[in-house]
């Protein structure tokens, strides 16, 4: 059972706790992270490329110059595919590029995302984010007593927390999720998790065995 220290915001350790290890010590599993992140990806496409045949574009009615008699090549309309201007040939057209993965796939890559970020050392349990006030310098500090400033952060908070999320988001490279919108895509995403240790029951509720 994976046992993590609890700090606060300075970066001192305050208390240790046990998790979950159906949840935080899944084996790895490569294929299935793989398939989440495809997935997610693809289903971020809007899918709304559209070119114009040559049926579709304006003009061309008329034959350009008659057949023969002209020593040059023949001709049907100035919107063939091969003129400037023309149709596109077997161009892109509104699709759908969704994907679906069924729940006990999508909830078994993030079991297995979250684990490598715990055996990586790659994740900080704070025992509260408390931000008075909107203030970026505040988050700045706070990364920097951790050693992540500069790096691809993700924080994971219980619910919406509006002061954390206006402190943070002009700071690049750093994100702000409930922890019930967490995925597979994001955690691999990120160099760093942020959790707040009110976020892991949350966490565990849906990704557990119970």
């Amino acid at each position: 059972m994976p046992t993590v220290p609890i700090y606060d915001m300075s970066g001192q350790q305050t208390d240790e706790m046990e998790l979950d290890p159906y949840v935080w010590d899944s084996p790895a599993n490569d294929s299935l992270v793989h398939q989440a992140v495809v997935t997610y990806l693809a289903n971020q496409r809007t899918g709304s490329a559209s070119t114009k045949t040559r049926s579709e574009v304006r003009g061309g009615g008329r034959k350009p110059w008659r057949q023969k008699g002209l020593g040059r090549a023949r001709h049907g309309s100035i919107r063939s595919p091969i003129w400037k201007g023309g149709g596109v040939t077997f161009g892109p057209k509104p699709r759908s590029y969704r994907k679906s993965m069924n729940k006990k796939a999508r909830r078994g890559a993030l079991r297995t995302a979250l684990s490598s970020r715990v055996r990586e050392s790659a994740m900080t349990i704070l025992d509260a984010i408390d931000l008075p006030q909107p203030k970026t310098r505040t988050v700045l500090d706070m990364l920097g007593a951790f050693g992540l400033t500069g790096r691809k952060v993700l924080f994971v908070t219980s619910g919406a927390d509006q002061a954390l999320l206006k402190s943070s988001r002009n700071i690049p490279r750093v994100n702000v999720m409930r922890a019930q919108d967490i995925n597979a895509y994001q955690v691999v995403n990120s160099d760093h998790l942020v959790v707040s240790r009110d976020a892991l029951p949350v966490i565990e509720e849906v990704l557990g065995n119970g």
